[in-house]
């Protein structure tokens, strides 16, 4: 799974995380129901969290879709490159292998 969240923008402020019309940018993640991950689903730009929440439920949700929203400023999130995906994820982990672990005799063998 792969979360596209846009880069910022040549007309953000870096310090502020506003565009040229005044309001951070915010992404917007929802869940559909009770023991689902959230999901995102897009970006609203608003001048604070509370109001970003609102507008994303305006925007995103439907005949009361879902059960929970979460707002992030963009400005806040980092993410890994996905052409560095080798750096970041692949190598060996052997101890996700079953091998790397010594049973004790008396847990015994099944």
């Amino acid at each position: 799974m792969s979360y596209d969240v846009p880069h910022q923008a040549d007309d953000v402020d870096p310090d502020f995380g506003r565009t040229s019309a005044g309001f951070p940018l915010w992404e917007v993640f929802i869940r559909a129901d009770r023991g689902l991950n959230h999901v995102h689903v897009g970006s609203v730009h608003a001048p604070d969290a509370e109001t970003a929440a609102m507008s994303a439920r305006e925007v995103y949700t439907r005949r009361s879709e879902g059960v929970s929203i979460w707002v992030v400023p963009s400005s806040a999130i980092h993410a890994s490159d996905p052409g560095e995906r080798d750096a970041w994820f692949e190598g060996d982990k052997p101890y996700r292998h079953p091998t790397f672990y010594e049973i004790p005799e008396e847990v015994g063998h099944m």
